[in-house]
């Protein structure tokens, strides 16, 4: 891992100069994760305005089945992470690069991911074993983008399909077919699915949710998916023998396809996020294409460039901003600037919001600085 100013490295999401648009929709999806949802918490809370609860709501998961806006992030990260892996990993098999030291580096990777989610979770100072909880958000993302590059790497397109048809429909199997001791097959409930029985039996330490955790083992499997599916929509992309309207149709007829598809396996499959379900990656994966062709289609195809500098900031150092909250308290900082005259205004409303505000703007100048010193983290 480094801070470096040269050309970023292919694990995790990286800045890739000819799609704008991956980058802008990088930093938009991190731009929530950073505090933009609070936004609408704090007017939900201190208004009766019914589009802020309607949209505070949405920035809640499901208790757990069911799908809102917030249980998008994740995926499309992951997702973004595969779109990136053609540009990344062939150009330089293009190039004439071995396949053994890309897939070493890419391993690594992946397992510097796993350890800094593991930091993320724990902090610096050491726990007690059965205190640690070694699941998370990165290591998620560094386990499934780190076996879709591979298999990215060394199979064939046609190969690619089969792995993605195969782990939806073989998840499904297993979750429904594999009894769990004293529950049954086919249970999905918080105590009864087999992932968090897997996680339960092979995970040490502690569980976010006692007796599951959203991130645990068997459900990375399934997101694997969204990595692969980032990697056929780059592949698209990066075709330069298709004009730029027939990957927009490409990208959006794909997303429709899917987003139905997973809706009507939800009948027998429940769209769930905690147990990442095949459905679920369905859904989001169409979510992701549609939104991946319309930054493409205002970015990089209508040339509405100007306005991205306010996310591109953001998506170029997503890694970093994630991790800076353990040593940086940007709420500290943005109250010092502008605590005192937040604290004299007599809108609850507009006081609630400025303070959000603060905190985002404090973490954006902190971010373009290091954009402006080209100093981007590697993983």
């Amino acid at each position: 891992m480094s801070l470096t100013a040269t050309e970023p490295t292919l694990a995790q999401p990286v800045p890739i100069k000819r799609l704008l648009s991956l980058d802008t929709l990088r930093g938009f999806d991190m731009f929530w994760i950073m505090g933009g949802d609070e936004i609408f918490y704090a007017l939900a809370k201190t208004t009766t305005w019914g589009w802020a609860a309607f949209m505070a709501d949405q920035f809640t998961h499901p208790e757990w089945n069911g799908f809102r806006f917030y249980d998008l992030i994740f995926p499309l990260f992951l997702f973004m992470a595969g779109v990136s892996t053609p540009f990344s990993v062939g150009s330089r098999l293009e190039k004439g690069d071995e396949k053994g030291p890309l897939a070493r580096k890419i391993i690594t990777r992946g397992i510097t991911l796993v350890i800094f989610g593991i930091i993320y979770n724990n902090g610096l100072f050491v726990k007690p074993i059965e205190e640690i909880r070694f699941c998370s958000v990165l290591g998620r993302i560094g386990l499934a983008g780190m076996f879709a590059q591979l298999i990215y790497l060394y199979a064939s397109e046609r190969a690619q399909y089969v792995w993605f048809f195969g782990i939806l429909l073989g998840y499904w199997a297993a979750l429904m077919l594999i009894p769990v001791p004293g529950c049954g097959a086919g249970v999905l409930t918080l105590e009864c699915s087999l992932p968090g029985y897997v996680d339960r039996l092979l995970v040490p330490g502690k569980l976010y949710l006692t007796v599951h955790d959203p991130e645990g083992l068997l459900s990375t499997i399934p997101a694997i998916c969204n990595a692969l599916l980032g990697i056929y929509a780059g592949t698209i992309l990066r075709n330069a023998m298709r004009r730029p309207e027939e990957k927009i149709q490409a990208l959006v007829g794909l997303g429709v396809i899917f987003f139905i598809l997973g809706w009507l396996w939800n009948m027998v499959f429940p769209v769930n996020k905690n147990l990442w379900t095949s459905s679920f990656v369905l859904v989001t994966g169409g979510c992701s294409l549609g939104l991946l062709a319309l930054f493409y289609w205002i970015i990089d195809v209508k040339r509405y460039q100007k306005w991205t500098i306010l996310f591109t900031v953001i998506g170029m150092n997503s890694i970093l901003i994630y991790l800076a909250v353990l040593i940086i308290n940007f709420e500290h900082i943005a109250d010092f600037f502008f605590g005192g005259l937040i604290h004299q205004l007599s809108s609850e409303p507009l006081k609630a919001v400025l303070t959000v505000a603060g905190m985002i703007l404090m973490k954006w100048l902190f971010l373009y600085i290091l954009y402006q010193k080209k100093i981007f983290l590697r993983v």
